[in-house]
């Protein structure tokens, strides 16, 4: 019997500290290719201190601002055409 969404996040959280050694151990180990412990310190940080904001830019690299009420409209009512 397949398990649901919930028991298997239930599953992995139970992993966690180990995961973490294990993350924390690569990121330590002098021998091992800088690719496996940029990628190892780079978990470890998004998982400790969320990953940084990304700014959307337009090509004059200033703010872009997206309208999301209209967007918000398209999602909720996808067949109304009209942009009110």
């Amino acid at each position: 019997m397949a398990k649901t969404p919930i028991e298997i996040k239930s599953l992995a959280r139970a992993h966690t500290e180990s995961a973490l050694n294990v993350l924390a151990g690569i990121m330590n180990e002098s021998q091992a290719p800088h690719s496996a412990r940029v990628a190892a310190s780079i978990a470890l940080l998004d998982r400790g201190w969320g990953k940084p904001a990304q700014a959307i830019k337009n090509e004059d690299d200033e703010a872009f601002k997206v309208e999301l009420q209209p967007l918000v409209r398209k999602i909720v009512d996808p067949e109304d055409g009209s942009d009110r």
